[in-house]
């Protein structure tokens, strides 16, 4: 049973029940939802997986990879390899099924062109257009604005608990900024709140992209990539004067990442929570645009492992052994049947 995955299979579906459960007891809209698995034979696209899994595994599962890592780097009392596994072996297990199994149990999913065929449909669903009419499965934006549907049939009870739970997000950046070398180990709020004008920074900028996208006639589409153009310089020359003159290390920028990630996607959840306040202040269009990077970013992550696992043929033919590993052993006994009839005849 172990040899066919029954534990990861276990794991993976628990997860899917803990989220809807968790959901349901929230905000209510109780309906079925399938966590069993039957015999598939056919290739899932990558887009599909995402939609059904983004947010009752992907993201639950780098939230725990994040918080991994981050106990690793700070928080292990444990600084030799054998015991830190053995202390987090079941964390790492449980990040593992919930990144990758999807793919795993996905026939063909190791395939190269498979691969390239599903990353082409995952970049056209990402960045169509929502609207009327537009499907899910046709348009990330679509897909986006069903996902939030129980926040918008949620009370007011529910959408508070959402806030509070989504901040919990923000404990990385208050504990992270403190690590950086650029702060110089400074336990001053005076850091916390550097942080955040530098975070809000970078959203302005966000959002001024985003209206230059979407309010600008196809005249000014020149300048307006000569804006962005000049945005990448100003980022490649104030990077080496805070590595000259500030004591940036290439670990702080590893840390910053760790740091305001999370924090990002704290807004977000948020946002979505106050989505009629975010609209009333004009925000809500830059909301959107953060958040599909995200996505991009996060599908980015999951794809990229699968495609590299690719390189390698090996990988593809032991999933299909390992998938249809009992189709296989009765190819084998009627082969074994076939061979003694045919003996038979000759004889």
């Amino acid at each position: 049973m172990q040899l066919q995955l029954a534990s990861v299979f276990f794991t993976f579906s628990m997860g899917t029940k803990i989220h809807f459960y968790g959901r349901t007891l929230l905000h209510g809209g109780a309906k079925y939802r399938p966590t069993g698995r039957g015999f598939v034979v056919f290739h899932a696209k990558f887009a599909e997986n995402y939609r059904l899994y983004s947010r009752s595994h992907f993201v639950k599962g780098l939230e725990l990879l994040i918080l991994l890592i981050v106990y690793n780097v700070y928080g292990s009392s444990v600084h030799k390899t054998i015991p830190y596994l053995l202390i987090t072996f079941s964390q790492w297990f449980l990040v593992g099924t919930w990144l990758f199994a999807p793919f795993l149990f996905n026939p063909s999913g190791f395939e190269w062109q498979k691969i390239v065929d599903d990353w082409d449909d995952w970049t056209k669903w990402i960045n169509n257009r929502g609207g009327i009419g537009i499907p899910a499965e046709k348009s990330w934006e679509s897909w986006w604005e069903d996902e939030q549907a129980h926040l918008r049939s949620s009370g007011l009870g529910g959408q508070v608990i959402e806030i509070l739970l989504s901040a919990r997000f923000l404990l990385y950046q208050y504990g992270l900024v403190y690590k950086l070398n650029v702060s110089h180990r400074s336990k001053s709020i005076l850091v916390y709140g550097v942080s955040w004008v530098i975070l809000l920074f970078v959203l302005g900028l966000i959002k001024v992209v985003s209206m230059g996208r979407q309010q600008l006639s196809a005249g000014y589409q020149l300048f307006f990539r000569l804006f962005k153009g000049l945005l990448l310089v100003g980022v490649l020359v104030v990077l080496p004067v805070l590595f000259i003159f500030a004591n940036l290390s290439i670990g702080d920028l590893f840390v910053s990442a760790l740091a305001f990630l999370p924090t990002g996607w704290a807004l977000i959840q948020i946002s979505q929570a106050c989505r009629s306040l975010v609209k009333k202040i004009g925000m809500w269009e830059s909301v959107k645009s953060l958040a599909r990077g995200y996505e991009t970013l996060m599908g980015s992550m999951l794809i990229a492992p699968v495609a590299i696992l690719a390189w390698f043929p090996f990988i593809s033919e032991f999933q299909t052994r390992l998938l249809f590993n009992e189709a296989f052993s009765r190819g084998l006994h009627i082969q074994r049947l076939f061979a003694g009839r045919t003996e038979k005849k000759m004889n």
